[in-house]
């Protein structure tokens, strides 16, 4: 009970529980959404599901990071700038923007040497991104105009946007899809493909997934976001002003630049999660210009939800839901439809505020009953 109590005190562990009680609440109702829906194969389903990438062997697991590289850096987008008091909902928008910057200087700028090309492809989708959050966020310093409203009013405009410029600039037209970038532009693969992939026969012939060095780059600003917002100067200014704008005015702290500095920078991952993904060199992997705003954008919500806006929960909860949402696609085979998922990851977010509620009031009760059992033994002693 002493332990217990020891552990519940540790910030980090209430967190890790909280979203491990939302999991697998989240699970559990999932199994019963399936039980409704289709009894007969409701448990294997619901095995498929905790396969998630399991399912296809080695490939099937470097898919699951492949995906969950562009969650990561969306997530990271939102839970940065709620760390600092904002709630980025223009993480599509800015995606989107990114990834446009990268599949131009991919496609164009070929006169990049071959080394550098990604990474110029890369950089231009971050200072993209970073540039079409710039403006929420100077309406919010200095119009006080809520980053909730412009941001949604943000991503379709980039939305609208980048379809005009995809179709004006990288466009082909027989294919009704973005043209693909130049070899020099995707991403290497860092060794990953020697490690997820699947043997097709005895003839030595393998199957790879489509993961790449995009997954080190993500872990990468994860750790340097977990640094920047617990471990210097400038993120304790971005979160004083998050939790008090007056008080930090008062302490000396510019909150206009705070507010504007959170924004572009939380814009800015997300720019970088878009430049990721296009640049990836799988198939498929083209802007199609529709008018459908960047699902990738909206699916950080949840992501930075789940991984409590910590950096590296944040890591943790992208790979979960891209884990599950992967076993999730194979229940097609089982004649579930597909949204089944979605259901699934929508209940593991409403029952995380739950367990954050746990979290709260578990403590409290354990206190009640330690001093409940201290004065009967006080009274037994008498």
């Amino acid at each position: 009970m002493i332990l217990l109590k020891k552990l519940l005190n540790i910030r980090g562990f209430n967190n890790a529980t909280s979203s491990i009680v939302a999991i697998f609440a989240g699970l559990l109702f999932g199994f019963i959404i399936l039980l409704i829906s289709n009894p007969s194969q409701a448990v294997d389903g619901f095995i498929i599901i905790l396969k998630g990438g399991f399912s296809t062997g080695g490939k099937g697991m470097g898919q699951v990071m492949y995906f969950a590289t562009p969650l990561i850096l969306t997530g990271l987008s939102v839970g940065f700038a709620f760390k600092t008091g904002l709630f980025n909902i223009g993480a599509s928008g800015q995606f989107i923007m990114g990834a446009f910057a990268a599949v131009y200087i991919g496609v164009k700028w070929t006169f990049i040497p071959a080394p550098f090309h990604w990474m110029v492809a890369l950089l231009a989708a971050t200072i993209v991104g970073g540039l079409w959050a710039l403006i929420p966020g100077l309406l919010k310093a200095y119009l006080n105009v809520h980053e909730v409203i412009s941001t949604i009013m943000m991503n379709y405009i980039g939305m609208y946007l980048a379809n005009f410029l995809v179709k004006s600039t990288v466009y082909d037209s027989k294919k009704a899809l973005s043209m693909n970038v130049a070899e020099s532009a995707v991403l290497p693969k860092g060794g990953l493909d020697k490690i997820f992939y699947n043997p097709t026969g005895s003839s030595g012939a393998v199957d790879l997934s489509t993961v790449n060095s995009g997954f080190y780059i993500a872990l990468v600003v994860a750790v340097i976001m977990f640094i920047v917002l617990n471990k210097t100067t400038f993120g304790y200014e971005l979160k004083a002003c998050g939790f008090n704008q007056n008080a930090s005015k008062y302490a000396g702290i510019n909150e206009k630049r705070s507010i504007v500095l959170s924004m572009v920078i939380a814009g800015a991952l997300a720019g970088l999660g878009g430049g990721l993904l296009y640049l990836s060199g799988a198939s498929g992997r083209h802007i199609k210009a529709v008018d459908v705003l960047a699902a990738e954008g909206f699916n950080g919500i949840p992501v930075a939800l789940l991984g409590l806006s910590n950096p590296i929960g944040i890591i943790f909860s992208a790979i979960f839901i891209s884990y599950i949402t992967l076993g999730g696609n194979y229940l097609q085979t089982l004649n579930f439809v597909p949204e089944i998922i979605d259901v699934i990851i929508a209940c593991v977010i409403y029952f995380s505020a739950f367990a954050l509620l746990f979290r709260n009031i578990l403590p409290r009760l354990l206190k009640w009953r330690m001093d409940a059992a201290e004065i009967k033994n006080e009274r037994g002693n008498e």
